[in-house]
């Protein structure tokens, strides 16, 4: 067996795999397809929902890889309400720095923009009983082979392991496919207030 025939693995994610970060929320962008025709600049769907936790969260951060390449990752915070107001002193000043000049010119470049500017903090409600989040994608070559369900049992693992109550996750209200992924994992669904979220418990 070569290098290039070797099985994929979960291993921790580190500094090294932040583009390939990126490249995996932008090719999966588009409610699990590919977005790169909705943003002028690649970056910025990882700004809001990928790199900022290899950087400040790597003991919740894994990725699916083969020595060639990654192709998935699930990302993770214990504590959403601290999470976020960590975001505010060390991630959104510098990433308002990296877009401030830049013209919106494909589809959903304005809405990131205002997302960086004006950050949308998760449900206070959930914090009480779902206090984490995570972030789960794959890229296409990757899904429907049991490596999603891999991923977030390695997630849960080390959310349990630190103590969190429960964990939280968004979901596009047009991706179906998601939706019964996380309910067949035991995902309750928690949607409230336009938003589709679903929720764990841990016993």
């Amino acid at each position: 067996m070569t290098a290039n025939d070797a099985s994929p693995l979960i291993r921790p994610a580190t500094s090294q795999d932040a583009d390939a970060l990126f490249e995996i929320c932008l090719k999966t962008a588009d409610a699990g397809e590919d977005g790169s025709e909705l943003y002028g600049n690649p970056r910025l769907p990882g700004y809001i929902w990928a790199a900022a936790y290899g950087a400040l969260e790597p003991n919740f951060a894994f990725v699916l890889a083969t020595p060639e390449r990654v192709t998935g990752y699930v990302l993770a915070t214990p504590d959403s309400a601290a999470f976020a107001q960590r975001l505010e002193t060390d991630w959104w000043p510098k990433v308002r720095r990296e877009v401030a000049g830049y013209v919106p010119t494909r589809p959903l470049d304005a809405a990131a923009l205002a997302y960086i500017a004006t950050p949308q903090h998760h449900a206070a409600w959930l914090q009480t009983d779902y206090p984490a989040h995570l972030h789960i994608n794959l890229l296409p070559g990757a899904q429907s082979s049991g490596w999603g369900r891999r991923l977030i049992d390695t997630e849960l693992a080390a959310l349990k392991a630190h103590g969190a109550r429960g964990v939280h996750l968004g979901v596009s209200p047009k991706n179906d496919r998601a939706k019964g992924f996380y309910e067949h994992l035991g995902f309750e669904d928690l949607s409230r207030d336009g938003k589709v979220t679903y929720g764990l418990r841990f016993k």
